[in-house]
Order: C-alpha cells, then structure tokens, then sequence
C-alpha cells in the first residue's frame, strides 16, 4: 500500500477566494514540505531511502522521510522493534509497503494493450513478530495487489492514482472509485434507494450534474436542484431552501449544515451551521458557495440529526448534552459480499462537531456508556442497526460498481474493497437509529488502528480487538491468489463425478488452464478443458507404467505445465509418481502410497515415537491388514473387538462395519471378497488396487474432520467440523456441523494430531483430509485421505472462511505458497444432513425431489451439496446428497434444518435427525 494520506485535514480552513492549489496545503499531498519534528523518539535517520536509477527531489525526499519517521514511531508505539535495513540482503515477504511513489514502476504488459503490470523495486517488509525490513529487490518484484491512499490535487496523491490505474494486477481503490465515493449526494441517493440506509434529509444544488445523478426515481428527504447557471439564483434558491426549512423532511432537526459536495472538496471547508429559522443566512450562504461550483459539484443543504438524548428512554444526565459519532469499517469478503470489521466512536459535545483525528477514539460499549446507556441489550441493539446499515451501504456501493464499465472504475480490476462509514446516533419514532453521514476510503480504518493502538505496547489484548483490518487484508490475500494462477498450466489426473462440478467452473473464474487425464472418454469435463487425455488411470498395480507413459504423452504435446493434481481418491498414488517423472511439486510418492493404504498408515505412525513430542504414535490405532481367512483368524487375536473392518484403499465409508466377535469378522470378509473384487462393482472407490482389508479397533467418541493446507511441512490453515453418530453397523456419514463446537484446546489438539499424522507419514505438500476421533485420551486417527476433503467440505470452507481449498490445491501443486489466514474466523455456522437413497428414495422423487432441493438453494434457505447422480438403491452407498442449513449459532442453525428436515420428510422414525444433531448441543 502507497501511503499518501494526509495525517489529518484542515477542519478550520476558511472559505476564501484563493486558487484551489494554494489553498490545499501539504497536507493534501500537493506542494510544501512536510511538518518538521512531528514524531518525538529515537530511531536509526543513516537508512537508504533512495531508490537505485530513480532519485527523488529535495521536497519528495522530505515526504518520504516523513513517512518513514511515522512508521518508525508507529512500530516505536507499539512496542515493536524498528525497522531494519536490510537493502543489501533483501528478505521476502507477502505485504510490502511503499513510501515513495518512486519505489514503484508501471511496465507495459505484453500481450494485454493499455494495461500495465506494477513493479516494486524497494519497500519495508512485514514478518511475524513485529519484525520490518527495509528491502531493495533486485531484480523489481512484481505487484499482486496494489492498494493506494488517494491524496488530492498534484503531487503524491495524483502519482498515486496514476500507479493504481490500469493495472494487471487487483487493485482495492483507484481515483475514479474515490471520486464516487467522495461525492455525498451521488452517496446519499445510493445509499436511501438501494441501500435503504437511513440519511440526512438533504437539499441539494447541482451545476450540470454527473451522469450517474441524472434522472433515475426520487429519493426520501434528497431534493436534487440542477441548475442551468450559478449566477442569477437568487429566486430558485431562496424558493427550494424556503420550503426545505419548513418541510417535514426535517423532523425534529432544529440547525441545517450547508456545505459543498464534491472530490475537491473533501477535508478542505468549514462546517457551517445554522438555526433552522434563519432563512436568510442560509440563502445568502447557498449563493456564496454557488460561486465556487464546476461541473458535477453540488452545494447541499442537510439536516443536523439531534443527537440521541441517553439514557433511552428518560431524562438526560446532567451536564452539557453529548453527541456520539460512529464509524464503521466494512470489507468486501469471498462472494462480493459486505462483512463489518469494527465499530469505533467518538464523543464530544454537541455544540462541537466530531471529527476524524480530533477525537478520542473508543469502542461502541464504552461510547454509549459515557452517554448514560450502559444496558447490554440496547447497546447490542445499536451494533445490530449499525452492522446492517454499514453493509448495506457497501453492497450498494459494490452494486453501483458492477454497472460501471472498466474505464469508470479505473481499470479492468479496479474495486472497492473496504468502506469506511460515518454515522450519527439519533432518534427516529422513538428508536436509535445510525444515520449515515459519509463515505470513507480511509479515516474510519484509520481510527480503528488509532483505538487498537491502545493495546499495542505491553497490555493484554481482549478478543474485541481483533484487527479492523484483518478480513481487508483476506481479500487482498486472496485476489493476490487469484493473480498468481491466472494462466497457470495444471495437469489434472482424474476429473471426478457429479460432487466435482464446481472444479470446472472454478478454473474459469481462476483463469486456470486445466489439462486432463481421465478414463472415461465420454465425460463431460472432456469438453471443459484445454487438453483432454483419455487413459485409463483404473488400474492401480500399473501406476509407476503409467506414469512414465503419461510423462511421455505430456512431452509428445509440448504442455509446458506449471503444475500436477488430483483430488480423486484412485488417482493420488499415480499422480505423485507423474510429478515426481515430470519434475513438479509434490509430496514423495513413499507417503502418498503410505496414506493411502490404511493399515500401513496406521502401523507406521504407531512405530514413531519421536522426537519430537507429542509423537504421531500416541493418536495411532492398532490394526491388523487382511487378504486372507488366515489372516482373519490372527487379526482376531490380535485386535480387541468390537472392531472395524474396511478396505485398504477405500473411500467414501463403502464396506465399512464394526464387528463384534470373529464370526462376524470371517461373515464380513467372505461378503466383501464375493461382492467388490474389483473396479467394475464399484467405480471410484479404490478396488483398482484390489479388495485387501483391515481390522482396526474400535475407538469411542466423536468423530471430526480436520482439513489442512500444508506446504514445505509448514501448516497454513486448518478447518475443524464436527460429525454426528454414523449408522451401526455401517458407517456412512450422518450429520456435520461447522465450525466445530469444541473447546478451543481440544480443536488444538485435533489440528496438532492431524498435522503430525500428515508430517509422520512424510506429506509436505498439499491439502489433505484427517478424519480423527477425540476420545477421552485424545485424539486417535481414523484415516488420512491426502487430498482435498470430499463431499460438502470445500463448498462450506469456502462459503464461511472465505478459503477456497481448491484454489490453495492448485498453487501448492505450482509451486506457490497460499497466503492464509492463520487464525480465519467463521462468518456464521452450517449444520447440515446426509440424504441416502437406501433411506430416502421416496422423499428424495416427491416432497424432497432434485428440483424441490435446488429451488431451496437458490432461494438460500438451505444449502445444497449434490453427490450422486441417480436414484438407485444399493447395498454398498454413498450419500446422495448433503442438505444443510445456515445459522448466526449453531442453535440456530440446527433448529433451521431440523424444521425443514421434518417438513420435508427427510426426518422419521428411520433416520432420526434430531439424534443425527445431538451431537452439537
């Protein structure tokens, strides 16, 4: 991020006759030096901050240094150690920060006319504990994300907008977007028609208005005046300001504020109020400022909201009257969907107008209690209307965007990805109500940093002070992500069924360039790709043949691949040993064939003792593999019964049992041999490496699922949900919930178990799936399925951390290290429910058919996962189909589905789903 904001406006700058340039000052980034002596402390001034091949001049030198000093004391502040220069030995890093327009460079991109890609040739760089470095990058690294603050007029600010326009790469501002969002009554009518915000009234007055103001229906309280002149009013004005003043639109307003409207405009006036009765004022006010408009500016006429008369209802506290400002940060999140970040107040006097930066910033809770309102249910009432307002007013914002063509929002991946808002707390029919007063590009982050300060140096952190920026910096993290596999070449081995469809669809939207191996030579994704290879991948005793065959198929095409992948079950063994033959990222074959076969897993973890400590041994189960009746026999003396009997290489919970006593060991092994021998019974679930099985223990308590994301043996993120009591005998999947509702020490247990199971079995690389158990002893391994987690994981991942397993897939099998959230937080909660057609044939072709189910999803009062295809019952099933239902608590959400479960018919004596949900009580 450029960082060019002005460290506060002039709030008191008068409004005179001088040229608007010189009025700006240096404080809108235009002309003059900086402040001297602003930042009182001690840091290192001998560090290079010039550029190589690009010096700065006296004046921008002195602007960067002022920033670097800010920074410094920043970091000084905080507690946190200085920055260090490290120019001739450059570090990495993902977030980079530039003080100086000149640290940056536009390249033309090739192949891509009129757009540039951003290099970044020096910039401070941010590492885990507060650690920052000073860095040259030579040669320049290439920008991912560029987010910019936007000054005004000449200067730093118009350098800033020139580097954000046009990129190649996603950009969270530009100066187009900036002006839209600095022009209060484009806002205002935005926000009262579309976003159904409550504003103040306002009457305005415009001169050859701007295009997106023109015409479109009338807005509540917003009087639009275009003018054909800005001489000659007086009549028109003192006519509209006359019946203003006098309308209801006013309430109980007693003083109206008269200002200009417009980018040149913002932080640079006084505030003017008036009483209500003082017509004249007013109007002789209006002509003045009249005087100063050019095209698309506006003079407006608004309301000042009375402030909120607290405690609510009652007699005011004695002393003078005080009035609280609220400002809302709200980030653009996974789906172009709004999310609140933090709420922060100021308060003061009401005769004295809150400002950014001339004010005590402090929390939502602490604000309404020195007003005399300390009841935690209003006070949560309050945060409710501003949550909504505030999020209502970004989609508004972000649906004005998606009409506006790339030149209008500065270039083809120009968005707004965070919004600050201004509110006043006033009363309207008896209620607390947030009226929005403003948009911000920065201000109002910019006073979340100020309150979270309070914590920085030496003092505990409480949860509520989580960072305001932390779901921005997700979504800059997340569009840098989709930046870096634009274009990237992945060979992908196996396409998958029906389950898998959302693979196809994202590749597009990634800009991914799939290459596809797959044996079925009729399936549809042989249409969806840029390479199809048809080969059958089935026959697993033949892996390390075909993988050095589909090496020389890959060369006799010249693919010049990126990347390799699977997320299918029967081909991960074989897609290990291609990238190993073609010289691509991925953990060793030895482990993925030492995952995949379970009794192997589970005998080798069991051997590993350590160190270090706590050893993968101590979540081991003892087992025993079996591809004989003798082998039977010995397992049953081996293993303490009750037992498990599955597959070696099987998946989705297909020949699962407990067993009891040995004759039901030997009964089920005899079915097992006579019924799935080989890839034809059973399509996709591993009977290509033959039908062995194993007995395992039966281990008691609940089962979980944690998903990983692993690169270089380092964990990135992990993604814990809870699973409801399966069906004895068997023990296909029931119930799920997520996120989990354990205590976090023992998610942390479940995430350490998972990982050192991976790392035990030599995973480095990839995203997998660890299906535990957490007894009272801890939690004990059930299997590891490395790769992506199946059935609704990655959609419902997606959908509340806004991770995208998928997309973490394909970069780690390019090579690139996904930048992750480490601690994401969910954005609500999802219960959901198998559907099977063993137990469901007739709800699932009547009240719960194909087209019902999809109606619901799109309507979003559940939420749907398909996974077959057909309607056909079958001793060794699979789910048919997930249904699931969203929730502000788990309660809430389990009440959701257990209601439409049971309106559906999906619940009954058969499938009890009120027992499927007990779990997560």
């Amino acid at each position: 991020m450029l960082s060019l904001d002005p460290l506060g406006p002039k709030w008191d700058c008068p409004l005179g006759s001088k040229d608007l340039e010189e009025e700006e000052g240096p404080w809108g980034g235009g002309s003059g030096l900086p402040p001297p002596g602003c930042f009182p402390g001690s840091w290192h001034q001998d560090v290079g901050l010039d550029c190589k091949g690009s010096l700065e001049g006296a004046e921008a030198r002195a602007w960067t240094v002022y920033y670097y000093s800010l920074l410094q004391s920043c970091l000084q502040q905080a507690g946190l150690p200085e920055t260090q220069d490290r120019s001739q030995v450059p570090r990495t890093g993902n977030m980079l920060l530039c003080l100086s327009p000149t640290w940056l460079t536009k390249v033309p991109a090739l192949g891509q006319p009129g757009e540039a890609v951003l290099l970044v040739s020096k910039a401070v760089s941010f590492h885990p504990g507060g650690l920052t470095f000073l860095d040259d990058f030579v040669p320049p690294r290439r920008a991912t994300y560029f987010l910019a603050g936007l000054g005004l007029g000449p200067g730093r600010g118009r350098e800033a907008a020139e580097l954000a326009r046009d990129l190649t790469c996603p950009t969270g501002a530009s100066a187009e977007l900036a002006r839209l969002l600095e022009d209060r009554l484009l806002t205002r009518r935005l926000l009262a028609q579309h976003g159904g915000v409550a504003v103040p009234a306002t009457l305005a007055f415009t001169y050859k208005p701007p295009a997106l103001l023109r015409g479109g229906e009338a807005s509540p309280g917003l009087r639009l005046v275009e003018l054909s002149g800005k001489e000659d009013q007086q009549t028109l004005v003192k006519e509209e300001v006359g019946a203003f003043l006098h309308s209801g639109a006013l309430a109980d307003a007693l003083q109206v504020a008269v200002k200009l409207s417009g980018w040149r405009w913002r932080g640079r006036q006084a505030l003017r109020v008036y009483p209500r009765v003082e017509l004249s004022t007013v109007v002789d006010t209006v002509l003045a400022l009249l005087e100063k408009l050019e095209e698309e500016e506006s003079v407006l006429v608004e309301a000042v909201c009375p402030p909120a008369r607290l405690p609510f209802p009652g007699s005011p506290p004695p002393g003078p009257e005080l009035a609280v400002r609220i400002c809302a940060v709200v980030c653009r999140t996974q789906g172009d969907r709004p999310l609140l970040s933090k709420v922060v107040c100021s308060v003061g006097r009401e005769d004295r107008p809150l400002r950014h930066q001339s004010s005590l910033p402090q929390t939502l809770e602490a604000a309404l209690a020195r007003c005399g309102l300390g009841e935690a249910g209003q006070v949560a009432v309050v945060r409710r209307r501003v949550k909504a307002a505030a999020e209502a007013a970004l989609a508004a914002v972000l649906a004005l965007e998606a009409g506006l063509s790339a030149e209008q929002r500065g270039g083809r991946r120009a968005r707004t990805d965070f919004l600050g808002v201004d509110f006043a707390l006033t009363v309207e029919g008896r209620v607390l109500t947030p009226v929005a007063l403003e948009l911000n590009s920065g201000l109002c982050l910019e006073a979340c940093g100020a309150l979270e300060g309070l914590w920085a140096a030496q003092r505990p952190r409480s949860a509520a002070e989580d960072a305001a920026a932390a779901p921005l910096v997700e979504t800059m993290l997340r569009r840098s992500a989709h930046c870096l596999v634009e274009g990237k070449q992945l060979l992908l081995i196996g396409a998958g069924g029906v389950s898998k469809k959302f693979v196809w669809e994202a590749a597009r939207d990634y800009g991914l360039k799939l290459h596809l191996v797959e044996s079925d030579p009729n399936h549809f994704a042989s249409q969806l790709v840029q390479t199809f290879i048809h080969f059958d991948v089935t026959e697993h005793r033949r892996d390390e043949e075909n993988a050095r065959l589909l090496a020389e198929l890959v060369r006799a095409r010249g693919l010049q691949l990126d990347g390799c992948f699977s997320y299918w079950d029967d081909c991960l063994v074989l897609t290990a040993l291609l990238c190993q033959e073609l010289g691509l990222p991925c953990s060793p074959p030895a482990a993925m064939r030492l995952a995949k076969q379970k009794s192997c897993t589970q005998l080798h973890l069991l051997r590993c003792h350590g160190p270090p400590w706590p050893a993968p041994s101590l979540h081991a189960v003892p087992c025993c593999p079996l591809e004989s009746e003798a082998d039977v026999e010995k397992a049953v003396h081996q293993v303490p019964l009750p037992g498990v009997m599955k597959l070696e290489f099987g998946a989705g919970a297909v020949g699962v049992r407990l067993v009891e006593d040995a004759p039901q060991c030997h009964e089920h092994f005899s079915q097992i041999a006579r019924d799935l021998q080989g890839e034809a019974d059973h399509p996709g679930i591993g009977l290509g490496w033959g039908n062995a099985m194993l007995l395992m223990e039966f281990i008691e308590g609940t089962e979980h699922d944690v998903d990983l994301v692993l690169f270089g043996g380092r964990l990135l993120a992990a993604f814990v949900s809870d699973n409801g009591p399966t069906r004895l005998p068997g023990f296909t999947e029931t119930a799920a919930c997520m996120p989990t509702g354990l205590a976090p020490e023992q998610e942390a247990q479940l995430v350490q178990a998972a990982f050192r199971c991976c790392l035990g079995c030599g995973l480095l690389d990839g995203v997998f799936n660890v299906e535990l158990k957490l007894t009272g002893a801890g939690p004990k391994l059930i299997e590891i399925n490395p790769r992506m987690g199946g059935f609704y994981l990655r959609d419902w991942i997606l959908e509340l951390y806004g991770v995208d397993l998928l997309l973490a897939a394909a970069m780690v099998a390019c090579g690139l290290q996904p930048a992750l959230p480490t601690h994401p937080r969910a954005r609500g909660h999802l219960v959901g429910v198998m559907c099977l057609v063993s137990q469901h044939l007739q709800v699932l072709s009547s009240t719960a058919s194909r087209e019902t189910l999809q109606a619901l999803h799109d309507q979003g009062l559940l939420r749907l996962n398909w996974l077959e295809e057909v309607l056909v019952p079958g001793e060794y099933e699979e789910p048919y189909c997930s249904v699931a239902c969203a929730g502000s608590s788990p309660a809430e959400a389990r009440l959701r589905l257990l209601g439409l479960c049971q309106g559906l018919g999906i619940d009954g004596p058969h499938y009890p789903v009120a027992h499927f949900l007990s779990h997560f009580k």
